[in-house]
């Protein structure tokens, strides 16, 4: 286990110590889930099996649903123009 402390940037971002990059086996370009709960920000790194193991309910659910692929990215266009 390891712990060390980061500052976040003026553009929000957050440099993960080398020590912990290392570790982790994390290099430019993976990817990572950010999970939080209350006060709490958890980052886990995200392998294949990882990322299967996270979508895995929800591919169940939009198949239960009856959602194509495209829905999806249908769904991800709306709500980017809502938000803006």
């Amino acid at each position: 286990m390891a712990i060390d402390m980061g500052k976040i940037s003026s553009r929000g971002q957050i440099a993960i110590p080398s020590d912990i990059r290392s570790q982790l086996g994390l290099e430019e370009g993976s990817k990572v889930l950010f999970v939080t709960k209350d006060d709490t920000l958890l980052i886990k790194k995200v392998t294949e099996d990882s990322f299967d193991q996270i979508t895995s309910p929800l591919k169940l659910a939009a198949k239960k649903a009856g959602m194509k692929e495209k829905d999806v990215s249908d769904i991800i266009h709306k709500f980017r123009k809502q938000k803006k």
